[in-house]
């Protein structure tokens, strides 16, 4: 069961694509079920032994700015996720960090995506000039924030990105290698992309 027969190709735009997947159920009947094809992402709690970064960015299905840690997509070709997410940190946060740490991966929305992000810790931190910032990331602001009145945002309801809660509420939970394997990384869309000869960035 839940063998895919038939995929059609729906959509493809440059972050994501989306398929239509003809699957066999239980008993033997067949539905279709719309995925939304993604590249994955990489996020960061920068934590300073009491404090944490936090951005705060428009995110236009929203409508809203949203606070966030700072994180980015996994669309640069052999990049890791720990590279990645370095390259978020400085981008995001002018920061670099001395110790890394795996803390969680996030199935995003698993109904109807593909899109995991895995969740770093990064400690030992200094700061260091951020590149040049365009579109949304241009009006990116950045706040330290107390862990404890980050887990209270939550709560309050201020801070509703799902990748930022569960970062937030494991940082200072147990940690796994920064290199452990991310077998759940989206894997279809960065297919897709290097059969068209398209760059995945």
């Amino acid at each position: 069961m839940y063998q895919v027969t038939q995929s059609t190709l729906l959509i493809d735009a440059p972050i994501i694509a989306v398929r239509r997947d003809s699957v066999t159920m239980p008993g033997g009947n067949t539905a279709n079920r719309e995925v939304v094809e993604h590249f994955g992402a990489a996020a960061v709690v920068a934590f300073d032994g009491s404090r944490i970064a936090l951005v705060n960015q428009y995110r236009h299905p929203l409508g809203q700015r949203l606070w966030e840690l700072p994180a980015g997509l996994l669309d640069v070709a052999g990049e890791s996720a720990l590279e990645a997410a370095r390259r978020e940190l400085h981008e995001e946060a002018g920061l670099r960090a001395g110790t890394w740490a795996m803390l969680l991966d996030v199935a995003v929305s698993p109904g109807i995506s593909d899109e995991v992000t895995r969740v770093f810790l990064a400690t030992d931190l200094s700061e260091v000039e951020r590149p040049e910032a365009h579109d949304e990331e241009a009006d990116m602001k950045l706040a330290w924030v107390p862990l404890s009145e980050a887990k209270e945002m939550v709560l309050r309801g201020e801070i509703i990105n799902s990748v930022a809660i569960a970062g937030i509420f494991a940082a200072t939970e147990a940690t796994r290698p920064a290199d452990t394997p991310f077998e759940l990384r989206p894997q279809a869309l960065a297919r897709r992309r290097r059969g068209s000869g398209t760059d995945l960035a």
